[in-house]
């Protein structure tokens, strides 16, 4: 019984990783739940004999959900930050709910239209962002670039990918590794509103910035 929960579990991370409409994050946070709740059902058998399986099947889904990520005291610190530093600006912070460090960042005040290169007002806030970062050691960075729907795909996926290389590029020079930062170019595929005005095409141009500290294997707790 013990090794077909395993194998279950096991297969289900692997399909649910698979999932085309889920986000990389919603993946990561359903893998950690199908395999803590296969880890959860084995440790249920060993100690109620069987009959705690299906409990032990619920505690560890629920514990492998949020095992990704850590929501610590310098990632709220870091979050408050950002929060003062882009007052007025237009930049969006939040927390995701498997505990990563959003920030999302409009065209105004990012790039230019067609352009990689960034505005002197986002290196403004980049700025306070390393400090966060650099107080943060453990935390790795996920850059994500869109671009609205004028083009084609062959000009606005290579674009978008440009603009978060740009956003690594400059962190990486105020004194970030380089190996901290992964960089996706999305395209125009996933706009936030409609590409049917010159307001709403900005919007969806714009890049998403994500923190996640990775809980110790040991243990999720908040330090």
């Amino acid at each position: 019984m013990v090794k077909k929960i395993v194998i279950g579990a096991v297969i289900t991370a692997f399909a649910l990783g698979g999932c085309a409409s889920m986000t990389e994050t919603q993946k990561g946070t359903a893998k950690g739940a199908a395999i803590g709740a296969g880890i959860g059902a084995v440790v249920g058998v060993i100690a109620g004999k069987g009959k705690g399986a299906a409990i032990g099947a619920v505690v560890g889904g629920a514990a492998g959900a949020i095992a990704g990520n850590v929501w610590s005291k310098k990632m709220e610190a870091q979050k408050k930050e950002m929060e003062q530093a882009t007052e007025g600006t237009g930049v969006v912070v939040t927390q995701t709910e498997d505990n990563q460090l959003k920030l999302e960042i409009p065209s105004d005040i990012s790039f230019a239209v067609g352009s990689a290169q960034i505005d002197s007002n986002f290196k403004q806030v980049l700025d306070t962002f390393t400090t966060g970062l650099v107080k943060n050691p453990s935390a790795n960075v996920t850059i994500i670039g869109h671009t609205d729907s004028t083009g084609s795909d062959a000009v606005n996926n290579p674009l978008s990918l440009k603009r978060a290389s740009s956003v690594r590029d400059y962190l990486v020079t105020k004194g970030v590794s380089a190996s901290r930062f992964v960089t996706e170019g999305h395209g125009s595929r996933e706009p936030l509103v409609a590409n049917d005005t010159v307001a709403n095409k900005a919007k969806n141009r714009r890049v998403e910035i994500f923190v996640a500290e990775p809980a110790p294997a040991e243990a999720a707790v908040q330090n």
